[in-house]
């Protein structure tokens, strides 16, 4: 019998299966990276991957892939043998993302100030146009406007050169805007965000870096701010599921 060739058995590098495949698994992580952030999957949620995968219609591999990926952006945990299950959030979690966006941001934007150049100043002016476009915010346009208002507040750190502090704020990013797609719901939650971006970006602009860092705390500052009260208060309570609740009962 013919043996077979080694390099029959290899696939190609470029095989046309692979980027189709990858295309799924980013398709169906965004997919549910969405779900999870709108609350349409609850916090503490059992994640059941037999039935999320005609929901999504994709294979089990391919949504298990995505689920991993969301468990490294820290928005699923899993459980040993028994599965995924979305994250939790709690008060504590969003004091501490506050508090750390703060200290990062707005450090990260003083530099930015300092060493940013003409390039550094157009791509801001370019940000800055693009969300201003998108506001005031609607219902209809907000997964536009959160893809703009990151890169707008990406793009004011962006004249200092530090890829783990773009990583670090980008995972806080993700988790912000959980807490951010509740409180924005809340009664008498509405701020003038264009206003909060027009001043931060007027004193970058005109390289008031102290004056352009307060104004970014206050504006990261404002809907955490406004949902704890809330918390605190006892006029709302943060969704969680039930430890028996699954996917299956939410999306069917």
């Amino acid at each position: 019998m013919a043996k077979r060739s080694i390099l029959a058995a290899t696939p190609p590098p470029h095989g046309s299966t692979l980027p189709a495949a990858r295309t799924l698994i980013e398709r169906a992580y965004e997919q549910l990276r969405t779900d999870i952030i709108e609350g349409r999957l609850v916090p503490g949620e059992k994640l059941r991957v037999e039935h999320l995968k005609d929901h999504y219609a994709v294979s089990a591999g391919t949504l298990r892939e995505a689920i991993t990926r969301l468990a490294s952006d820290a928005l699923v945990v899993t459980e040993g043998q028994r599965g995924f299950r979305v994250a939790p959030i709690a008060l504590q979690e969003l004091e501490d993302i506050t508090r750390l966006r703060v200290q990062i941001e707005t450090n990260a934007l003083r530099e930015s100030i300092r060493e940013g150049g003409n390039a550094w100043r157009s791509a801001v002016r370019a940000a800055y146009e693009a969300l201003s476009g998108a506001e005031p915010i609607v219902s209809t346009r907000r997964r536009e406007w959160e893809q703009l208002n990151l890169r707008f507040h990406e793009t004011l750190i962006g004249g200092h050169a530090s890829p783990w502090t773009l990583r670090v704020l980008r995972l806080l990013s993700r988790h912000s805007e959980r807490y951010r797609s509740f409180a924005m719901r809340l009664p008498g939650s509405l701020r003038e965000v264009h206003a909060e971006h027009t001043e931060i970006y007027d004193y970058a602009m005109a390289g008031q870096e102290a004056r352009a860092a307060l104004a970014l705390e206050a504006h990261i500052r404002a809907t955490p701010d406004l949902l704890i009260t809330a918390l605190r208060e006892g006029r709302v309570t943060l969704p969680t599921a039930d430890l028996n609740q699954t996917s299956e009962a939410l999306l069917a």
